[in-house]
């Protein structure tokens, strides 16, 4: 689809890769309303951009808060008239810890944000998508929806749920104006586990692997995000990590599963 000119809703817009998909659209001459729990996020990517007030507006909004979600729909089409394109980015990660340590308010935020945030941003801004000669719906899912890492046992269910409603929403939007794609990222370096409030355990050995050729940069991340919605791309796989895993799991659930719980065991707290 068409960028330049085009208006693009983009949650987590704050940080991240979020941020780096905010950037990237405005590149390309897009129009933005960036969403975001934290203000001072937003107006770090607002410096950043460096664009006129009418290419990017932001947006403060728990989108876990349906009722917020709502006004601010109300919100972005005042500022902007209208609503080209979805990009569903914002997601948090739970704490390393197995499932039976998790309290449930743990669990109800990891979905509250994931999975909930997505579906109530999809209902308020799809109905104007419709309306749009053509349009877009992109929603951010994980390697983790695919094959289940220690200690994350609820961020992957709530990421395999987006992808599921993903692949439903598509099934269900062919032959409309709404292209609708799915993004699998593997490690990318952003600040998701201090923006979750968790700690990585062996944090000082993860960090330094930050800057690892297997971890991906949140500007390439985003690069191959906007590709995989301009082009239509049903489903996005990000980072030579996603993809190995990604065949392996096709080929033999089983045997990905044992594999990376074998080497990502030290991950529980």
């Amino acid at each position: 689809m068409r960028l330049g000119g085009n208006v693009f809703v983009v949650t987590g817009g704050g940080d991240g890769i979020g941020r780096a998909v905010v950037l990237e659209l405005l590149r390309r001459g897009a129009r933005v309303a960036a969403l975001d729990l934290r203000e001072e996020g937003l107006a770090g990517t607002v410096r950043l951009a460096d664009v006129p007030a009418d290419r990017l507006t932001s947006h403060v909004v728990d989108v876990s808060d349906v009722a917020r979600v709502d006004t601010v729909s109300d919100e972005v089409l005042t500022a902007h008239g209208s609503v080209d394109g979805l990009l569903n980015v914002a997601g948090v990660i739970q704490r390393f810890v197995p499932f039976t340590d998790l309290a449930a308010t743990d669990i109800e935020k990891v979905m509250a944000v994931n999975f909930w945030g997505v579906v109530h941003t999809t209902r308020a801004f799809l109905p104007h998508l419709l309306t749009r000669p053509e349009a877009a719906l992109v929603n951010v899912s994980s390697m983790g929806a695919f094959v289940p890492v220690p200690g994350q046992t609820v961020y992957g269910a709530s990421k395999a749920a987006v992808m599921l409603l993903t692949e439903g929403l598509y099934a269900e939007l062919r032959g409309t104006p709404v292209s609708v794609t799915v993004v699998h990222p593997g490690g990318v370096a952003t600040h998701i586990t201090e923006n979750s409030g968790v700690e990585v355990p062996g944090g000082d050995r993860a960090a330094a692997q930050k800057g690892a050729p297997s971890v991906t940069s949140a500007e390439d991340a985003a690069r191959q995000v906007v590709d995989g919605m301009a082009s239509g791309a049903f489903r996005v796989v990000i980072g030579k990590d996603a993809r190995m895993l990604d065949r392996l799991a096709r080929l033999s659930p089983r045997r990905a599963t044992d594999l990376v719980a074998r080497r990502m065991a030290a991950l529980l707290g």
